[in-house]
């Protein structure tokens, strides 16, 4: 009898560690002790290491501070590279060694993540937020909804999620081709 072997970023990916991500302002984060245990406990050999430029374990550039770190799973190498930022994601000028090693750290579960692990978690990140709605669409969307006699519910859903940005002018053409089409 064989035994169909699962592709282990599947595995990984498939895992789920939303009880432990975490919240810093308005990024969310898995903790590094984490990410490796949950590695660790499905490949145990799984390595890493991070990265040293003219032994130091950060590269110095015009732009700013940056680790990298490389993470080793089933013989497959995944890399990344990440500035040396503070607790609101900006760069730090001149970072200090609790900060180097907090970024080696946060280095570390992006690329376990490129594994599969928590990989959602990141999702979404490298997009900035879409702005919200102007006053002429806010007005064209609802007077959309006055026009086709929705009620007063859908009218109140619809200005909730232009309040709390969910409808934005990202995503402005396609809300107003879904009420459309009702």
């Amino acid at each position: 009898m064989t035994t169909k072997k699962t592709n282990y970023f599947t595995e990984l990916n498939c895992l789920n560690v939303t009880k432990h991500i975490e919240k810093k302002g308005r990024f969310s984060y898995l903790s590094w002790p984490y990410a490796v245990r949950e590695l660790k406990n499905l490949h145990p050999t799984a390595t890493w290491h991070a990265h040293e430029y003219d032994g130091n374990p950060y590269m110095k550039t015009d732009c700013g501070y940056f680790v990298k770190v490389t993470v080793i799973v089933n013989d497959v190498e995944q890399a990344h590279i990440h500035p040396v930022l503070d607790n609101y994601n900006k760069t730090i000028e001149m970072p200090n060694a609790f900060e180097i090693n907090t970024s080696i750290q946060r280095c570390l579960v992006k690329a376990i993540a490129l594994h599969g692990l928590g990989l959602h978690i990141y999702a979404g990140e490298d997009l900035p937020p879409s702005p919200p709605l102007d006053t002429t669409q806010q007005k064209k969307l609802l007077t959309l909804l006055e026009k086709q006699n929705k009620d007063e519910g859908v009218i109140n859903v619809v200005m909730g999620q232009i309040g709390n940005g969910t409808i934005n002018q990202g995503n402005f053409q396609k809300a107003l081709e879904h009420y459309e089409s009702k």
